[in-house]
């Protein structure tokens, strides 16, 4: 290995150390507990050093988005695969809920929090690319279930703003711990699951 490439795994690996303590500072004490002097003390480097890499805290919380988007994107392996498009669909919402629940840290920053989104909003021309691309495989399920006479017909991304709503609902009431006081702790994952059930049957097609 070279000078440079050397150098270049080098610089890889420090960035990939000061996102792996933002997440855990996150995950620990929240959106307010984290901060460039806590992440440095982690890495126990300075906070010069990790402004090098990001410009401030907000971009940090911006790229855990983004990797937040990738492992949900892991849990959809293989699901183009099932044919038949209102199963894909119902199998999409399984694994909407399993990842947030597995990750609340990772779906809090990536749904919930608004800093990723101030750094969108402060790039020029930048759009909210990796959200778009889940709701549009949605949405592209949705569309097929249409003319497949499967669901009624209709505004694809209204409905599917519907059913994003409802799992994203779920998901945040869990990991904020607001089923705590109607279900038990066993009931809340098949409450959720049949709540998800009911929407689809809902707008199933009867033939």
């Amino acid at each position: 290995m070279g000078i440079n490439e050397r150098k270049e795994k080098e610089k890889a690996e420090l960035r990939q150390q000061i996102l792996d303590a933002a997440i855990k500072l996150f995950a620990k004490h929240g959106l307010e507990g984290l901060s460039i002097r806590k992440i440095a003390e982690i890495i126990e480097y300075s906070p010069t050093t990790v402004y090098l890499y990001f410009k401030d805290k907000n971009e940090i919380l911006y790229e855990l988005h983004e990797r937040g988007f990738m492992i949900m994107g892991s849990y959809n392996t293989g699901l183009l695969e099932i044919n038949n498009p209102l199963i894909r669909l119902h199998k999409m919402g399984e694994n909407y809920i399993r990842f947030g629940l597995e990750n609340p840290d990772y779906y809090d920053l990536m749904f919930m929090s608004e800093a990723p989104m101030e750094v969108i909003d402060r790039i020029k021309n930048c759009e909210w690319k990796l959200g778009d691309e889940a709701l549009g495989l949605l949405r592209v399920m949705l569309e097929e279930c249409m003319e497949k006479g499967m669901i009624p017909k209709g505004d694809s991304t209204a409905v599917s703003m519907a059913i994003w709503s409802l799992v994203h609902g779920l998901v945040s009431l869990a990991i904020r711990s607001r089923f705590s006081k109607l279900v038990t702790e066993e009931q809340v994952i098949p409450m959720m699951h049949s709540s998800l059930n009911w929407i689809v049957n809902t707008i199933e097609t009867r033939n």
